[in-house]
């Protein structure tokens, strides 16, 4: 976008710009000062402008079935792990917890996500494998989370898009 803004700035001072004939010669014949001044204005206009393509983090349909289908399935795949014990895989997908919270659930669903993640981290934090399993399991079945078996890759309408949890995830 600023390219584009740019080339009608520059292409706006060309159509202006004084004939071949009745330019002065190609030597420079501009002090240092007054380059200076025309830059730092060039700049001051361009960083006036809107910035029109910024991140708003909308949530939409396609990106809460995102989240769900990419962090949903990687919290559902650490079951194994809980039965288990194994603190250490669980610790590891901190990020997802994180992720799932922050993009799958509205607001009235996160704080109380937010608290069952904190007693997820703080059993592991004990080693106590049995709070492990019921705040995972707590966690679980208030966030809708299951893992999801794909079938086929190609069925669907969002196969073949970038929001479609299939794609690049191993589910695809």
């Amino acid at each position: 976008m600023k390219i584009a803004i740019a080339t009608i700035l520059i292409g706006t001072a060309a159509a202006f710009a004084p004939s071949p004939e009745a330019r002065a010669p190609t030597s420079l014949n501009m002090d240092r000062r007054a380059a200076a001044g025309q830059i730092a204005t060039g700049a001051a206009v361009l960083a006036g402008l809107p910035q029109l393509a910024l991140a708003d983090g909308a949530r939409s349909a396609a990106t809460v079935s995102r989240a769900k289908g990419i962090y949903g399935q990687r919290i559902a795949n650490l079951e194994s792990a809980v039965n288990s014990g194994d603190f250490g895989a669980v610790a590891a997908e901190k990020n997802a917890f994180i992720l799932f919270n922050s993009g799958a659930l509205g607001k009235d669903q996160k704080p109380a996500a937010v608290k069952q993640t904190n007693d997820i981290f703080a059993a592991i934090r004990a080693k106590d494998a049995s709070a492990l399993k019921s705040a995972y399991g707590a966690y679980k079945s208030s966030t809708g989370i299951e893992l999801v078996k794909v079938d086929d890759v190609m069925s669907g309408q969002g196969y073949s898009n970038d929001y479609d949890f299939k794609t690049r995830t191993p589910a695809g």
